[in-house]
Order: structure tokens, then sequence, then C-alpha cells
């Protein structure tokens, strides 16, 4: 199969930290025409060479005459001669023809070096932007360039970027990006956004949502998510010919891994419109490989290091885990999952028994049948120590397996006891239907003898007692709670600390990294993701169980 072409259009990097790699990863065939040599490395630039503008002519003429590019890119454009020979060239190659051109409007770099003479940018904003389908400028690009008309504009805020990238749109591109690495944002500034503009479009990757507490056990607090790098998109290449806004909000990444990101983006935006891509769609799936990138990357040089634009060679449709997103497989499946996931999480049981307002024959009907699924858990536990391969894993289930045990043995017979049930009541009482059917899924799973399967189907037991635990806590925090955590008040608060309490937590950390270490295709998150929906429907049985003393 053909891969589609892309073209770069911008200076060298010796260093390898240029967006040009990202064309191979990203399946498309990669061409350049290069406009100036530089030396560089991680520290810096040290000097640049320009190319002369009649070769640059003749690069660009060359790969035209020869090879059909469906989008291209331009970066650093370097001085005004440069600048006009590539959009006299532009304008000559594509007057029949649709050009699609991201321009990265690159004049500084990192270190401070000029990677645009001054003279050049009345060139750049007249010659190339009015020939872009969309233009990239970071934070001081934007105001240089809006500076180039006059225009005093100082960008601080989320509101200053939606204003800047508006006025933007008026150089003559078809679409504006402004990226908001310069400027941090929360998402209460978010908020404050959208509740004024409700019809902006909004695009989240790699955030905590609802219901996701458990995530947040053991990230260090430089990686616990508040500070966020929101992009601008405003897109009039709609058929209406209405301006579209748009915001791409993902985590802002603690990493000295960011040399060459604009680069890679744009390279990345490129690729998708080649692709056939719309541009929103090019630029949601171009800001999700940059931040990976940067989120992935491995230390090289002894100053900005490269991103890793290698991430998406390997078949992952999860990410591996790394420092600031330590469970990307129990995110995807809770975000898969929301609106059953928060069904169970805050099922009716929950949110009564959290008031102490539950029926208490609806809670000793609950813990008796929990003994009857722990009975099951445990069972399921061992066949996975029995489909086991090595000492390791055989080791790790069966010590699950004394765990559940203990927890029968000291606590949940105790915990009975409390409430007037005796050990001979918990064995005589039958199993409930929903107990039956949760308990004989799970076997099930066991005995087809996949431990990632087993170990899916048991997580969400695991995961989501957890989770209650610490919403539960989390609530009884907030001004005017509704959750009670006085035992005099409430007699449930012994239940909620436990499973909100260390010992319980740290069982549950153990599950979140389930899936996370074997590369996860598409079609094996789907056959994954089937087995976690199925349990998470089955918990909310089970509290519908206990609700209607069935």
């Amino acid at each position: 199969m053909a891969l589609p072409v892309v073209l770069t259009i911008a200076g060298s990097d010796p260093s390898g930290g240029a967006g040009i790699q990202t064309f191979t990863a990203l399946n498309c065939y990669g061409t350049s025409v290069i406009t100036a040599l530089t030396a560089q490395n991680t520290t810096g630039v040290r000097g640049v060479h320009a190319s002369p503008p009649e070769f640059v002519k003749d690069q660009l003429e060359s790969v035209f005459e020869d090879i059909d590019v469906l989008a291209m890119k331009t970066g650093m454009l370097y001085d005004e001669a440069t600048i006009r020979i590539v959009a006299s060239t532009l304008r000559d190659r594509y007057r029949e023809k649709i050009l699609q051109l991201v321009c990265d409007p690159v004049c500084v770099s990192t270190s401070g070096h000029v990677l645009l003479v001054q003279s050049a940018l009345g060139s750049l904003v007249d010659e190339i932007l009015p020939l872009a389908t969309l233009i990239t400028p970071n934070k001081p690009e934007a105001e240089l360039i809006l500076s180039h008309k006059r225009k005093d504009v100082k960008i601080r805020s989320l509101a200053d970027m939606v204003s800047a990238s508006k006025e933007l749109l008026t150089f003559g591109s078809k679409a504006v990006l402004l990226k908001g690495g310069h400027v941090t944002t929360t998402m209460t500034e978010v908020h404050d956004l959208l509740g004024r503009n409700p019809v902006i479009s909004v695009y989240k990757y790699g955030l905590l949502e609802e219901n996701m507490n458990v995530l947040r056990v053991g990230l260090g607090e430089e990686n616990r998510i508040s500070r966020l790098v929101v992009d601008v998109l405003q897109d009039s290449s709609e058929p209406e010919g209405d301006v579209r806004t748009s915001i791409f909000i993902r985590p802002r990444i603690k990493s000295s891994s960011t040399h060459g990101t604009g680069c890679t983006l744009s390279a990345a935006i490129a690729c998708g419109l080649a692709s056939g891509l719309t541009i929103s769609e090019a630029v949601r799936d171009g800001t999700v490989y940059t931040y990976l990138g940067i989120l992935h990357a491995f230390p090289v040089g002894a100053g900005h290091g490269p991103l890793n634009h290698n991430h998406s060679l390997v078949s992952r449709f999860v990410p591996r885990p790394c420092p600031g997103d330590r469970y990307p497989m129990t995110r995807a499946l809770i975000s898969s999952t929301a609106s059953v996931w928060k069904e169970y999480v805050e099922h009716t049981f929950v949110k009564e028994l959290g008031k102490g307002k539950l029926d208490e024959k609806c809670f000793v009907h609950f813990i008796k049948q929990d003994y009857h699924y722990l009975k099951y858990y445990a069972r399921a536990l061992a066949l996975l120590a029995a489909k086991s391969t090595s000492f390791t894993a055989i080791a790790a289930a069966m010590q699950s397996v004394q765990n559940v045990l203990q927890e029968i043995s000291i606590n949940h017979k105790a915990f009975c006891a409390r409430w007037g049930v005796s050990e001979k009541e918990l064995e005589e009482t039958p199993e409930s239907t929903a107990t039956t059917a949760y308990g004989a899924y799970i076997m099930d799973i066991g005995l087809q003898g996949d431990a990632t399967k087993l170990n899916m189907a048991l997580a969400a037991c695991l995961i989501g007692y957890g989770e209650v635990g610490l919403w539960l806590v989390e609530e009884s925090k907030r001004p005017d709670p509704w959750v009670v955590m006085d035992e005099k008040l409430n007699p449930y608060v012994p239940w909620i600390r436990e499973y909100s309490g260390e010992m319980y937590q740290t069982a549950v950390e153990i599950g979140l990294g389930i899936g996370s270490v074997t590369p996860i295709t598409e079609g094996g998150f789907s056959e994954l993701l089937e087995i976690w929906r199925k349990c998470v429907l089955l918990e909310k049985g089970f509290w519908d169980m206990a609700i209607a003393l069935s």
C-alpha cells in the first residue's frame, strides 16, 4: 500500500530533534527541502548557514516534478529571500490543486537563537500565512506576528489565547492553532471559558476524570494533574463558513525532553491532513502524538532532549506506563465505561451507606452475599495460580488467595458478628442469583486459561471498592458534606475506612497495573474492555441485589 507523501520545508537539526522523524512514525513517506543548515544540539544553537534561495527553489521543484505531495509543513524559513521564493513556488505549483500547508512560524529557538531574521517577519506574514491551511504559533510567536500589524497583544490567560487566535485568523490562513505550552492553565479557567462560550468544542487527553480517585494513589505531587496545557484552534474551513473554536486539553508535563516539540506537532498535523483527516481531527491526533512523545521520552544529551518520536511504532493501543501516567490501562478502561462505572461507584446503595441511612437489612444481606462472592474470588485466584507459568506469578496469585482468606477469617467474620451475623448463618444463607451469576462469570473466565483476562475479571471488584472508599472520603471533605464520617451518626463508617484505608489501597495499587506491561492492540483492548464492562455491570447488579433484598 502506498504511503501518503508529506514534505517539510525547514532547517536541519544535526541532533535529531526535528519533526521529520514524525513522518515515518505516523506511517507517511517523508520528503524534505532544507532551507538552512544549523549547528545545534540539546543545549542550544551555535550557528546557522542559510541555503541559497535559488537552491531552495531547485529542491522544491525537484520534489514537485517527481512526487505527488499531499501535505507539507514549513518550519525555519530564516530570511526574506527564502520566504519569497518558497511562497512564489507554492503559488505556481498549486494554482489548480489544493494546497495543504501547515505553517509553524519558527522565529526563535528555545535557547534564544534567532531562526528568523527580523526583516523577514513581514514576508512571513504577507506571503506564507495567507497560503496556509493552518498556522501553529506559540505564545511568543503569536505576540510577534500580531505586533507586525501594530497590535500590542499580551497573551497571559486562556481567554487571551482565544481572542488572540481569532485575531490571527484575519491574517489569511484557513485555521489557527495557538499552542498553550507557554501559558499555564487550570480546569477552573477552562470551566470559566466554557461557561461564557458553551459552543466551544473540547478535546481532552490524559486527564483523570470523574470517579478516578484510585489513579491518584501513588502519584507524587509533581505528577498530580492540576496544571494544564490548552491549545486553542480557530477553524474557518467548515463548509458553512462559520469559524469553529476548539480547545485541546492535556496535563502539563514536567520534562526537559521538549526539543523540537513545535516541529513535531506541525509535522504530525501535516501527516493527518495527508491521510485525509479534517483540520480538527489532525490537530487532535497531532497533539496526542506530541504529548505522548514528551511523556515517553528518554534522556538524550545534557540539555533539552528530543521527544520520543518512535513511541507509536510499537503496536500499543494503550500507552506504556510512565511516572506521569502509571496506570494507562486502568484509565482507559474507566474512560471507556464512564457511564456504567459512575452507576457502580455512585450507586444508591453507596450513597445511602455514606449518609448513614442505608436500611440495616440491606447491608446485612449484602455482607452475607459478599461472603459467598469472596469464595468465588479466592477460587478464581487459585485458578490464576494454576494457570501461571512462573514461580513468581504463582507466588503472587497464592499470596492474593492468602489475603482473601485472611480478610475472611480476621475482618469479614468479625465485621459480620458486629451486625449479629454468625459464621453458621453466613454458611447457611443461600446464594442470591446476582452472586451466582457474578461468581460463575469470573470462574468461567478463569477456566479459559488466560491470566490477563482473569485479572481483568477480578479487577472491577478490587479497584471499584477502592474507588468507592476514596470517593466517599473525598465527598466527606467538601463544604456542607452529605457523607457522614462520625461513627455515632453513621454505623457504616468502619466499612468506608476499610476500603479507603492504607491496607486496601495498597492492594488496589497492585491491581491498577493490570495489562500495562504487555503491548495491547486495539483488538486485545476491545476483548479486555468487554470483560471489564461485564464485571462492572455485575458489580452494579450486586448493589441492586442488596437494595432489593433479592
